[in-house]
């Protein structure tokens, strides 16, 4: 657990990234000399690299190419690129081939070919100038790839997660409206069980603030949270309501989204039992075989929703749902919404995640 956080330290990673460009340059340059003379000579060219790479994405990157100041961009990074250059030619020049010269086994024509031309035409040969321009911004460019790729990653997951954050926050809102236009009911009629269904209500208020800011919670605490709801619902209804809800299979050791049912239950009760007139029904069907969990939500419909088949799609809570799961369950779920005359179905499969440290096993509430 140490090592992997120590790893995970943005200036380890750094200082090991570079540590294995060294390695792997030194390698390069022994094929032509020995490791040691390929080693030394390297403690030199290396810091170049990483001068290079940190002007590049800690000052050009942020202020120039991010600000939109692209010419400004591309004019001083051809400079850098010249001026590292000549750098590298000049270690060439007066410390590599030197040294090479010195411990390497050359006969007299090799040292003649290394010296052979006057400082400045050995400067600026165009073959040896574009060989150290090629050497210094091979690697670089690859980690610079490399950093982009992970700003447009970080970037990526920030407007993802900011993006869930506002589909959870209308969560919230839009339960509290049904459920406080269900007590609003109550009162109205002078219900004696106008205070379970405010008790009630406090006890999901109390989940959502404090056990839904994570993203994942027990399947189990999940269901207990749709348990509550659905006996205030039943309050409201009363025997007017036939509801049904079973639950079958394990639930102790599995993770889900928190409220990411709770809107398809809503729904059918919003839609259904509410704008029925008469005796109203709400099947809802819970399953979990090993990691996979099936929910069937199936409700009445009021003859004159036949009328408005897209009254039930149209639906914001439904809307938000349905992006919720594209982001969160990109490849491990199903969503099928059937809208026939009298009855409305949503069936959603997803694929669980276990927990490794599972709960002691709690209490369902009989509904």
């Amino acid at each position: 657990m140490k090592l992997k956080k120590v790893i995970s330290n943005r200036v380890v990673q750094h200082v090991l990234f570079w540590a294995i460009v060294f390695v792997l340059y030194t390698f390069l340059y022994s094929v032509k000399s020995s490791f040691w003379i390929a080693f030394r000579n390297n403690l030199f060219y290396t810091p170049l690299h990483i001068t290079f790479y940190y002007f590049i994405t800690g000052y050009l990157i942020p202020i120039y190419l991010f600000e939109g100041r692209y010419v400004s961009f591309l004019s001083l990074l051809v400079l850098v690129m010249l001026f590292l250059s000549f750098i590298s030619r000049v270690m060439d020049i007066y410390i590599a081939i030197p040294y090479i010269i010195k411990y390497m086994p050359l006969d007299s024509w090799e040292k003649a070919e290394l010296t052979r031309s006057a400082v400045f035409d050995r400067l600026f040969d165009l073959v040896f100038f574009m060989n150290a321009l090629k050497a210094m911004n091979m690697i670089v460019w690859f980690a610079v790839v490399i950093k982009m790729f992970k700003l447009w990653y970080e970037r990526k997951q920030a407007a993802l997660q900011a993006e869930l954050n506002a589909l959870k926050g209308q969560v919230h809102p839009h339960f509290l409206f049904n459920t406080l236009n269900n007590l609003y009911a109550l009162t109205l009629a002078n219900s004696p069980r106008s205070s379970e269904v405010v008790l009630g209500l406090s006890d999901l208020l109390r989940y959502m603030l404090y056990e839904c800011d994570t993203d994942l919670v027990s399947l189990q605490k999940e269901v207990q949270m749709l348990q509550r709801y659905i006996t205030l619902e039943r309050l409201r209804y009363e025997e007017r309501l036939d509801l049904n809800f079973t639950i079958s299979g394990r639930l102790e050791d599995k993770l889900v989204t928190p409220l990411i049912m709770l809107t398809f239950i809503e729904n059918a009760f919003k839609h259904g039992a509410s704008d029925t007139v008469g005796e109203a029904w709400v099947t809802i069907d819970l399953q979990v075989v090993g990691d996979n969990m099936k929910l069937k939500v199936a409700n009445s419909k009021p003859a004159s929703n036949a009328l408005n088949a897209g009254k039930h799609f149209g639906n914001i809570g439904l809307q938000n749902a349905r992006k919720r799961l594209e982001l969160l369950y990109p490849a491990a779920h199903e969503l099928k919404i059937m809208d026939d005359e009298d009855t409305f179905l949503v069936v959603l499969e997803l694929k669980l995640q276990t927990d490794p440290i599972s709960s002691p096993n709690l209490a369902l509430i009989t509904t």
